[in-house]
């Protein structure tokens, strides 16, 4: 029977009380918790912080262009959660039907006024609605319904900026978030005269140019210009680092599976469960963004590393797509993925179809093809049998497993095994035992297929990579290469 073993000694003892990591981190997220009750509407609507979004009433809205009923309600309860995530309690929501957004409102003048009426009712003070709005529809429907509106980008990347721990997680978000503000700007009365083009008012200025020189939006717009060229330079020493470590481990031709998945299909919770990573798991879309990376063995002696990627959702944003690319590569470098599906979902195979379209992204980009792929269904637990069986059906090859129990975790390390890229070449020799540093490094870095210790030394017939294979060569007695 095969399973993973996971042996880094620089790793803490799960099986003691001391607390892991990822409890640590949750312990210090649920202390730090919006209170309720706290004004957030705004009296000028320019002074609100897109990095961190006060939401504590919200009413959703959505419109339902394509699509079934239920995908279109499945929508909308992700934004209820996505919006609980950030902290906010949704007291209602609303659905559209159209064929296309309102190019004004996002929604039609009567929804407007619908929305308007839910608002006061409730008492919310802000409206959320499920698709990113134009800067233009965004003033127009909060002019209308006089609270704070948000839209979905927002909400993502307010949630991201809550949960980034890393320098680099930070980094990449403040890039989004400000791609994300750039042509959302705006000001009010004098903030929107012009710059002028000589003496204010005087007849150097030209037609259209006289005014009190450079507005508070245009400073703004400078501000961030720089801010957005920084953050770019920083992002690209952080992959020079990245690809550095990259480089080391393919160098030393260590496998390496990437842990991808929809948000909350439980990937952290399997990282643990093959390597006790003891990295941070909670109930809630978007928990843990930086990406993790352990070390692990197979039952036969193989190395490789695990990374546990960033999760997916139906439409992304593309600013995080955009500033998550270096981290989403590390999946598409990868030797195969190990793609989590959420197998308690209502349509699990939408969760594919939306990692897969985010994959496919950047692929296309590095025009190169993704790395072969292990479909993992996870909470086999939550999930009923007739939803199982579809999934089986519809997903040919795939492993369902339970993270939180342990069931099926022993098939999966036995699939994993088989599907980890091999040693490509096989050598029968005969090591001195005054040479014990190439049978350790046989051990450590191939597969051995068998071991006999004799009068002359340690005979070995093991699966080695071509550098191991030439070091060993002057002790080969018959090889092979396969």
């Amino acid at each position: 029977m095969t399973e993973l073993t996971h042996n880094d000694p620089n790793e803490t003892d799960f099986t003691g009380n001391d607390p892991s990591v990822g409890e640590m981190e949750l312990e210090d997220r649920a202390s730090l918790r919006r209170i309720a009750g706290l004004s957030t509407e705004l009296e000028d609507v320019t002074e609100v912080e897109y990095r961190q979004l006060r939401l504590e009433r919200v009413v959703l809205v959505g419109v339902w262009t394509e699509g079934t009923a239920a995908q279109s309600e499945a929508s909308l309860a992700e934004l209820a959660r996505l919006a609980e995530t950030a902290g906010s309690e949704v007291l209602e929501g609303l659905v559209q039907r159209r064929t296309k957004p309102d190019p004004a409102t996002y929604i039609g003048s009567g929804k407007v006024r619908e929305l308007r009426e839910v608002v006061v009712a409730t008492g919310a003070d802000t409206v959320v609605c499920d698709g990113e709005l134009s800067p233009g529809q965004l003033r127009q429907l909060e002019d209308k319904v006089k609270v704070k509106v948000i839209d979905r980008t927002a909400l993502i990347l307010d949630i991201f900026a809550q949960h980034a721990r890393s320098r680099e997680g930070k980094a990449q978000v403040e890039l989004a978030q400000l791609q994300y503000l750039v042509p959302r700007l705006r000001g009010w009365g004098s903030a929107l005269s012009r710059q002028a083009g000589g003496r204010a008012g005087g007849a150097n200025g030209g037609v259209g140019l006289r005014g009190p020189g450079e507005t508070k939006l245009e400073t703004d717009r400078r501000r961030i210009g720089k801010r957005v060229a920084k953050l770019r330079r920083e992002i690209a020493a952080m992959d020079t680092i990245r690809e550095t470590k990259r480089g080391r481990r393919l160098a030393n031709e260590v496998p390496s599976v990437a842990i991808v998945g929809y948000t909350n299909a439980g990937k952290s919770s399997l990282l643990n469960a093959l390597t006790g990573a003891g990295v941070l798991v909670e109930d809630a879309l978007f928990a843990t963004l930086d990406p993790t990376t352990r070390r692990s063995r197979t039952a036969d002696g193989r190395a490789f590393t695990l990374t546990d990627t960033v999760g997916f959702v139906r439409h992304l944003p593309h600013q995080l797509v955009d500033a998550f690319r270096s981290t989403l590569e590390e999946a598409a470098d990868a030797d195969l993925l190990l793609h989590v599906v959420d197998g308690a979902d209502p349509v699990p195979e939408d969760q594919v179809n939306a990692v897969r379209e985010v994959l496919g992204e950047i692929t296309r980009s590095r025009k190169e093809p993704l790395p072969p792929e292990l479909l993992v269904i996870n909470k086999a637990d939550s999930a009923d049998e007739v939803t199982l069986a579809r999934l089986r059906h519809a997903l040919p090859g795939s492993v369902q497993v339970s993270a939180r129990t342990g069931a099926g975790m022993t098939e999966l390390a036995e699939v994993l095994a088989e599907r980890l890229p091999r040693p490509d070449r096989q050598v029968d020799v005969l090591v001195p035992y005054a040479r014990g540093e190439l049978v350790a490094r046989a051990h450590a870095e191939g597969e051995v297929l068998e071991e006999e210790h004799v009068a002359d030394g340690t005979r070995l017939l093991v699966r080695v990579r071509p550098d191991l294979a030439a070091a060993l060569r002057q002790f080969e007695t018959n090889s092979s290469a396969l």
